[in-house]
Formats: structure tokens, sequence, C-alpha cells
């Protein structure tokens, strides 16, 4: 009998995604779904980038340069610089969204058996990168009680072993929400240049941040030949189908060496990068309205979650993510029932299980992760249900007094 992989079978489903079918069930019952299980914003792409595509005088849709078109590349150079990143557009490779970013990371600077240390909760397809790169996650937890800031520096010291040689962050944070000061972000630099460790750093939501200011990993001096940051257009610009990141590194070597992973799948997408291109020359004022609205989602979205009983949610300081805790006994259980058997007024919600979020087994059980990519009447509604759906769910446990309080940040 013909078998798959082992890689196959060990790559993770996707908390994100997973329970997609029994949405679509819910759908086909006439159940209104709220979609909060995923980060698909609902503002509007804007539509003069969504022109340069359709105006672009094209004769022969061809391949571009493997790094992406100079002219592209060239243009984000002038966009880095404007949040404080210096680079060239030969420190650039474009990439089929920030997905193949990190896949570059892992591919280049790590080998089958190595090990790269991730703050738990994180970006759930990390987990199923590294299993493609055979790589070793090695989970540090955080904590919603003080909101998931970075673990201490000695967590890391602990698990550090020859196999090590990474760190993964994601800044502002995918799934929590957390933003990482300057004072953490330095703490990171200090134990890199220790122990000789590559810093990847996400950086997929950079002008989304609300209660702090904005630090990249590339802001941090000394650090240039051990950062690689991944980046994306998708949630900046509200346009995730577009599939186009970018993989960015001053370190000549492990350049070269994505060059060769980004020439083998021969070029990223040629009409993302018209769409890039012109996304460039928006003005800068062009986020201040879309920040100001996750803004102002996330102020309803924990503010309401911390009005129901037992319910815990820290205050997210970036992105569009938050992660509360929920008076349940089991969060993908939780999150299947609110799809296949549970309805207020003929709507119900979709979340993500936070389970998948965390690389140590039992953690997030009673957690779940909620993106607030919804106008605000349909989150008010979704957390109308979320309410209605915690009195009645049959795995209902009451939290004690002491652990239904923890710090905000």
């Amino acid at each position: 009998m013909l078998q798959i992989s082992t890689r196959a079978g060990a790559m993770p489903a996707s908390p994100i995604r997973k329970l997609v079918p029994y949405a679509e069930a819910a759908k086909r019952k006439g159940i209104h779904v709220y979609h909060l299980n995923i980060g698909q914003p609902d503002v509007e792409t804007p539509p003069a980038i969504l022109d340069a595509v359709r105006n672009a005088d094209i004769r022969v849709l061809e391949y571009s340069h493997s790094a992406g078109n100079e002219s592209y590349r060239r243009k984000l150079v002038e966009y880095y610089k404007k949040v404080g990143i210096d680079v060239d557009h030969n420190e650039i490779i474009i990439t089929t969204g920030g997905s193949e970013a990190i896949m570059f990371g892992f591919f280049t600077c790590l080998n089958p058996g190595d090990e790269v240390i991730i703050p738990e909760p994180f970006y759930a397809n990390y987990n199923g990168f590294a299993v493609a790169a055979g790589v070793g996650v090695v989970p540090i937890t955080s904590h919603i009680e003080n909101g998931f800031a970075l673990p201490p520096i000695a967590d890391f010291e602990k698990v550090i072993t020859p196999k090590t040689k990474a760190i993964i962050i994601c800044n502002p944070n995918n799934p929590t929400g957390y933003l990482y000061s300057r004072e953490e972000m330095e703490a990171l630099k200090t134990i890199c240049l220790e122990h000789n460790l590559f810093l990847f750093s996400d950086e997929a939501y950079r002008e989304f941040c609300y209660d702090g200011a904005y630090v990249s990993a590339l802001h941090l001096d000394g650090m240039d030949q051990h950062v690689v940051l991944m980046d994306t257009v998708s949630k900046r610009y509200s346009a995730c189908g577009a599939r186009l990141g970018a993989f960015v590194t001053k370190n000549k070597d492990v350049y070269g060496a994505a060059m060769k992973f980004a020439q083998a799948r021969l070029s990223p997408p040629g009409l993302a990068q018209i769409l890039g291109e012109a996304a460039v020359d928006l003005p800068d004022s062009y986020f201040d309205e879309p920040k100001a609205e996750y803004q102002s989602r996330r102020d309803l979205l924990v503010s309401r979650l911390n009005a129901m009983e037992g319910v815990f949610c820290p205050n997210p300081g970036g992105a569009f993510y938050a992660i509360a805790r929920l008076p349940i006994d089991n969060a993908d259980t939780f999150c299947q029932w609110l799809l296949e058997s549970f309805s207020h007024n003929n709507k119900t919600l979709m979340l993500a299980p936070a389970t998948g979020f965390y690389g140590t087994v039992g953690l997030g059980k009673n957690e779940v992760r909620l993106a607030y990519v919804l106008n605000k009447q349909d989150l008010s509604a979704a957390m109308d249900c979320l309410e209605a759906a915690l009195k009645v769910y049959p795995g209902h446990i009451p939290l004690s007094s002491t652990t239904e309080h923890a710090v905000t940040f």
C-alpha cells in the first residue's frame, strides 16, 4: 500500500482553517457565521493599487527577475526608509506572500535537525514551515496574565543547545497582538549576539501599533548579520490575495543562498508586483483611517469580552488579533460546537482555538484567538452570540475569582 511521507503525516492542520467544513455546513442550514477566525480584513483594498493593475500596458505577462522586479525593490527601499529601515534593493527578495519569505528563512539558515526558539503562542504556520524544513520548534511560553509579554531571557537561556540556530518573533504579534518594546527587542539582540543566533522577524503588522512604538529587528545596532526580516503587503493594504511578500537581509551569504531558492521557484507574482509598486506611492496618511478603525474595533472587542462573566482578554498593543481566556473545558470542542450545535437569532461565530498556536501540548485549552476584522456592528453582534453561547455551552467551567483578573498591557 502506498503511504504518504513522514513529513506529510507530521504536518499540523491549521487552527485557523480546520473548522471551515463546519462553517460551510452551518451556512447551508441558513445560519449566518461571523468569521473572527482568520485575519482577512474587510477594509477596502485601495482602489489606486487595483487600478494600477487594471491599467497596466501588458502584452506578455512575463517572468520577473527571481528577486522581483528591480523597480519594485527600489520602491520598497523608499518604503522601508519611511519606517527607519536602511536597506538596498539588492538586500530584498520579493516573495510569494510572507509565507514564502518565512520558508526561505527556514531553508536558508537552518539544517534538518536544527532548532528554533519561538515565544508561544505563535503564528501556527511557523510550526508547519518547521516541519517542512525538518526543523525542531522549541517553544518558550508567554502568559495571558501579563498580556503575553516576552518571556524572561533566562527562559531562553535554559533551552539553548548546540542545535539552536534562531529565534523567531512576530512584532506586533499574531496571534496575541502583543507589541514588543525597545527593551524586549534589545534583550533579544543580546542573546542572539551572545549565542550567535539568527533573529527571524515577522513584521507584517508594523503599521498597526496602538499603544507603543514599532521597533524593527533592523533598528537594532550590531544585528545586521543576524536579522532576517519577513514581510508582506497582505494586511498592510488589505491585499491578502495578492500573495506578495519580501525577504530582507543584510547578510550577503544568507541573501545569496536565499536567491537559489528564489530561482528554483522562478519568480514572484507579476501582477502583484505592479500592485505593490503602486502601494508605495499611496500618501503616508493612507494608514490613518484603517489604523483608527482597527483600534476602535479593538476597544469594542476587548471591552465586550471583559464584561462577560469568567472571560479575560488583555488589551493588544498592535495588529488586529486578541487571545481571550474563556470559561470552557476545551477550545477545540467549543469552537466546533459553535458551528455545529449553536445559533443565536440564527447567527453564530467562528473562532480559532488557541491550542493550535501553542507548541507545548496541553496549553491554550481554554483560550481562543479572535481577529477583529469585521465592522463594529458585526463585531458587536458576534459578541452577542459569544455571550449567549457561553451561557448554554455544555462544557462551561466557571473560573475562580483568583483567575478572573490579570494585568493588562
